[in-house]
């Protein structure tokens, strides 16, 4: 890789920092300056030259940038640094609004620049397996795509509630896994901690492809649970992105001897598989995947065109959850 691409990141919260360590050793980038309006407080910034504001950043140089600032932020920094030319890569949600997501990612078009978000479940080892087999046929027919990301609150998300900070991760990820977008959802929250946004979501919704979809996201338990389980004619799949893990439990294929179960014809316990499977780091195959489209190499970077569909269904969640009502996904 001849090219050496200078990378900057706005923003060095928790995403900022991560993102800072995986660019000082990416190959083919050096990272050349950090903005952040209180500087290296976590010194972290190594050789990069530390700035306080992106104008600076942009100032200095840069070929390419992640926005990892609050998401409230997003499009004022993104624009920016569309306006100067820079290659970008947007930590998720891709805005705040919906409809401040459509202009950040039609600037980015406009300017014929790389758009990025970071929807790291895209990279996670145990649902780009589970896609593979998805795709090559072996659960047949999909019933259900259905999700759980639960866990204690962050103290550091101050700006929107868990459907945009959380809940965004799983309908990017369930119409990434099925291969299909959402057509309908509707959804029901709560607010249980005294903040202005919702802190739990419980949301069903279908794909266009007649796919059925439940997400269950909270900030209210006491324990750390992503989990991702797609039910379809031959069994299910079940996905554990906490630990990349991907299992299978097959439905059975032993006659029953039971007259009054086997008279119900249901499926029964067939035999469980847990593979084994490469877990490189879902962050570093994002930012490879994302340097590689600067390149102009086809990448399977999440563009924003994504990240805007995944504004418009958790809006969507949102509006199910105010009306009470089913909400037909409009685009």
């Amino acid at each position: 890789m001849a090219e050496v691409l200078r990378a900057g990141v706005v923003g060095m919260g928790m995403m900022g920092r991560n993102h800072v360590r995986v660019l000082s050793g990416l190959d083919g980038v050096e990272l050349v300056g950090i903005a952040d309006p209180q500087g290296d407080r976590f010194g972290t910034a190594g050789r990069a030259t530390v700035h306080t504001s992106p104008e600076a950043l942009v100032e200095a140089g840069v070929d390419l940038c992640v926005v990892a600032v609050p998401t409230e932020d997003h499009e004022r920094v993104a624009m920016l640094l569309a306006d100067a030319g820079v290659h970008v890569l947007v930590e998720k949600p891709l805005a705040h609004t919906l409809e401040a997501a459509e202009r950040v990612a039609e600037a980015f078009e406009g300017a014929g620049l790389v758009g990025a978000v970071g929807h790291i479940e895209r990279f996670n080892p145990a649902l780009r397996a589970l896609r593979e087999r998805l795709e090559a046929g072996e659960l047949g027919e999909v019933f259900q795509i259905a999700t759980s990301r639960q866990g204690p609150f962050p103290a550091r998300i101050k700006d929107v509630g868990v459907v945009k900070d959380l809940a965004t991760h799983d309908v990017d990820l369930t119409a990434f896994v099925g291969g299909s977008p959402f057509e309908s959802i509707s959804a029901r929250t709560a607010h249980k901690t005294g903040r202005p946004h919702e802190d739990l979501v419980a949301a069903t919704g279908m794909l266009v492809d007649g796919t059925v979809t439940n997400h269950m996201v909270n900030w209210l338990s006491p324990y750390k649970e992503r989990r991702t389980v797609v039910l379809g004619e031959k069994g299910a799949f079940v996905a554990d992105t906490l630990t990349a893990d991907l299992t299978f439990h097959a439905n059975g294929t032993q006659a029953t001897q039971w007259d009054a179960i086997g008279a119900f014809r249901g499926v029964v316990e067939g035999d469980v598989t847990r593979y084994a499977i490469a877990k490189p780091e879902p962050l570093r195959t994002e930012l490879e995947a994302f340097r590689d489209a600067v390149l102009g190499e086809a990448s399977g970077v999440v563009t924003m065109a994504e990240g805007l569909e995944a504004v418009r269904v958790a809006e969507a969640v949102l509006a199910a959850a105010a009306s009470k009502q089913t909400i037909t996904i409009e685009r």
